[in-house]
């Protein structure tokens, strides 16, 4: 499997890992029963720059060096990781409580 197929993979899994948790970061258990969107979404932009920083680590690995990137290459991946976190949004905001 080639490097980049993986972080992909590797980053779809963990976009849906907030969702999946009533803990947050799968740790610290809330005082409430159960965790609303604005945890789920500070989860999310954390686990991206985790994300983020494997993929970079990666590249220098792969490569030898690490390409520049200016601010569009940052807000295209972080959509891309909203996207990726889709199916795990459906299952505990829409299909959950249903």
């Amino acid at each position: 499997m080639t490097p980049q197929l993986t972080i992909l993979l590797l980053a779809f899994l963990a976009a849906n890992l907030p969702w999946f948790s009533e803990k947050v970061l799968y740790v610290y258990p809330l005082k409430s029963a159960s965790k609303n969107l604005a945890w789920c979404l500070l989860e999310l932009v954390i686990i991206y720059f985790v994300i983020g920083a494997i993929a970079l680590y990666a590249e220098h690995i792969v490569y030898g060096q690490m390409a520049n990137q200016s601010w569009e290459f940052y807000v295209v991946t972080f959509s891309l990781f909203l996207v990726f976190s889709f199916p795990g949004f459906i299952y505990k905001i829409l299909w959950k409580k249903a």
